[in-house]
């Protein structure tokens, strides 16, 4: 028999499994693990590649091979954890989703690493300039996916025309912020609550 008795992928020759790929999606999500969970714990000690391989169980160069830098990796571990956490709801009213995205936005930012990445980000961006670009393009994602779902709202008719959808991002993070870093309220589903009816009670 030769190698074209029969050809890949025909009835009957065996179908391999695609383990190359479950390793490297594995390999992918350790890495970015790791760099949130180091990012949590650094207290101000620089988080290193070398580090994050290591703690992902993995060589330098498969970090390398996804990412050309440290902040680019950091960067990617944060938005992942948003995107899982912070999915852009679209239930067709803007009340539902705009009271969706703000409680889980409360709720997951004070969960496990990524409160303490969060805090450690803010608080080392003050005097690294990286880290402080890399504070802008994460914060500016999640003003695009917070804006988009504003935007709909509106195309419905569910917000005036002339809406000024970047204060309402604003807001909403602003009390975020601003609870977040100085703990003077509580973050919870009240807040949420309250911050969307404050937000929309006036477009009904």
């Amino acid at each position: 028999m030769t190698a074209n008795d029969h050809p890949q992928g025909s009835p009957d020759s065996p179908t391999r499994p695609h383990t190359g790929r479950r390793r490297n999606e594995a390999a992918h999500q350790a890495i970015l693990d790791a760099a949130l969970h180091l990012l949590a714990e650094s207290d101000g000690t620089p988080v290193t590649i070398d580090a994050i391989a290591r703690t992902a169980g993995v060589g330098k160069q498969t970090v390398y091979r996804w990412w050309p830098s440290k902040g680019a990796v950091l960067l990617d571990a944060l938005t992942d954890r948003a995107d899982q956490d912070v999915p852009g709801p679209d239930t067709g009213t803007l009340r539902t989703d705009l009271r969706a995205f703000i409680s889980t936005t409360f709720d997951s930012a004070q969960r496990g690493t990524t409160a303490p990445a969060l805090r450690t980000l803010v608080r080392e961006a003050a005097r690294d300039p990286h880290l402080a670009d890399l504070m802008q393009t994460f914060t500016a994602a999640r003003r695009t996916a917070l804006r988009d779902l504003l935007t709909r709202g509106r195309d419905r008719g569910e917000l005036a025309e002339d809406t000024d959808l970047d204060l309402i991002v604003d807001q909403i993070y602003g009390v975020f912020w601003y609870r977040f870093l100085l703990g003077h309220a509580p973050l919870d589903a009240t807040a949420a609550d309250r911050l969307t009816e404050s937000l929309v009670a006036g477009n009904d």
